[in-house]
């Protein structure tokens, strides 16, 4: 199995397949390296890295004060020198976005270029209440097939998508026990994001702008809760050259394998 020690001691688990250009895919809050297997058949032209960050996937669990951005960047450039890279760019959903642009803050001659999937330098109130109402708790639902009925039905902002997405998305963040469905991640997460939630929002319009002079993509859910149109757009008027799509039917986040989100990620590739 892949993987690497962090500065503290703990294995972190990755992957690393493919030629061309390294892009670093760093994931949602409490998902992991799975997330970009949607992307990974139109990325051809890219040696795609995924990590899973600590308590997260394969990797060690560490316990929640470990559980930070600033950490979690931390192991990703720990990464780029246990792959010997000296830059890589980073793809990066949600959680993976903010790490980017703290990355292009404080070490941007590691980065090649960033795409910033449904996440911007300000966070809105309904989509962050969602996540502070799930993240750590397991799903009420007792197997896989009532959470697939269920994310079919309820999921906000997504229309058309096949049962069987539902299905593989289910399975691979979900366990399946006698007693009902856990979640796959260390369940302290929960006290490090309230923890953050109780600060001071920080400004984070300076680390976006530190991404000046980077290739730059943002790939948002139209019908996102946690990006609103509102702040993308801020984000293109400061950003005239980055690309940008809002795909249609597809709320928090896009599962990168729409047409709209490949051309995108197919360009920003051949930007870096």
């Amino acid at each position: 199995m892949p993987e690497f020690l962090a500065a503290d001691g703990a294995r972190l688990y990755y992957s690393d397949e493919g030629t061309g250009t390294p892009v670093l895919a760093l994931s949602g809050l409490t998902r992991n390296g799975t997330d970009f297997d949607y992307a990974a058949p139109h990325l051809g032209n890219a040696r795609l890295i995924r990590l899973d960050y600590r308590g997260r996937g394969k990797s060690d669990w560490t316990g929640a004060e470990t559980y930070t951005i600033a950490t979690e960047a931390g192991d990703a450039l720990a990464l780029l020198d246990h792959l010997g890279l000296e830059d890589a760019a980073i793809l990066g959903t949600s959680r993976g976005g903010l790490i980017a642009m703290t990355l292009a803050a404080v070490a941007k001659a590691r980065l090649k270029g960033v795409c910033l999937v449904d996440i911007g330098p300000e966070i809105a109130d309904k989509g962050l209440d969602d996540i502070k109402a799930y993240v750590g708790r397991n799903p009420p639902q007792k197997s896989h097939a009532e959470a697939v009925a269920m994310r079919a039905a309820l999921i906000p902002g997504f229309a058309n998508v096949p049962e069987s997405r539902w299905r593989e998305e289910v399975v691979k963040h979900y366990r399946e026990t006698p007693e009902g469905l856990t979640i796959n991640y260390d369940p302290a997460l929960r006290e490090a994001v309230l923890a953050s939630a109780g600060q001071p929002m920080p400004d984070l319009w300076p680390f976006f702008d530190a991404l000046a002079g980077l290739p730059l993509a943002l790939i948002r859910g139209a019908n996102s809760d946690l990006l609103t149109r509102a702040t993308a757009d801020e984000m293109s008027r400061r950003r005239p050259d980055m690309l940008r799509v809002d795909v249609p039917e597809r709320g928090h986040v896009p599962f990168l394998d729409e047409p709209e989100a490949v051309a995108v990620l197919q360009a920003w590739i051949g930007a870096l």
